[in-house]
């Protein structure tokens, strides 16, 4: 099996780590979506990654997708409950990471235009999102009662993941978005992630 990705991408990151955790062989592919010889398209239409190709050579695509079938084929540290209250509480908590990954991509890759046709209102919609995903989050955990504080329930799982990945993200792109003073919750739980290694080893580099 192959993951087809850039060391960059939150999502990208998110399959990496919920591989890891599993404990799930596979070659990893390095290609950027942005470069004039990548081949992405070739495995996903819709040219981004990450993309899971299995050994039949049929492909998934979208990180919700891949991190499921991932869950679905090791026993091992599963990531997502089995029950269906549970497990659409972990897969909120993914939607809502996803989402600021998302936007916050979306204001990097407006900013890489020249800066007279780069629009300030997107900018602005973007980061607002991204804003109101992370008091969203971090109102979310600090209800949580037992310690340490996990995000969906009393044990790790893919929302830890997932949110962890996006604030990598923000780390990586956004050093200037000052998160962690203002949502010391979501800190500690980041810094409680960098001490696993599936964290350690996939941080972003450009």
């Amino acid at each position: 099996m192959k993951l087809i990705g850039s060391l960059t991408s939150p999502f990208v990151r998110k399959v990496r780590i919920v591989a890891a955790e599993k404990h799930i062989d596979y070659e990893f592919v390095l290609d950027v979506p942005w470069n004039e010889d990548t081949q992405v398209p070739n495995f996903n239409p819709l040219g981004k990654v990450p993309v899971w190709v299995l050994d039949d050579g049929k492909t998934l695509f979208d990180s919700r997708v891949i991190v499921e079938y991932l869950d679905s084929v090791s026993p091992a540290g599963h990531v997502l409950p089995k029950d269906a209250r549970p497990r659409i509480a972990v897969k909120r908590w993914e939607a809502l990471a996803d989402g600021i990954a998302d936007a916050a991509a979306a204001v990097f890759i407006e900013k890489k235009r020249p800066t007279t046709q780069q629009s300030p209102d997107w900018i602005r919609r973007q980061m607002g999102k991204v804003n109101a995903g992370l008091k969203a989050m971090s109102e979310e955990l600090d209800a949580v009662k037992t310690q340490p504080a996990w995000c969906a329930g009393d044990t790790f799982s893919l929302a830890d993941i997932a949110v962890g990945c996006a604030l990598g993200y923000l780390d990586f792109r956004f050093p200037e978005v000052e998160w962690r003073r203002a949502h010391p919750a979501l800190a500690e739980l980041y810094d409680r992630l960098m001490q696993r290694a599936t964290f350690k080893e996939t941080v972003p580099v450009a």
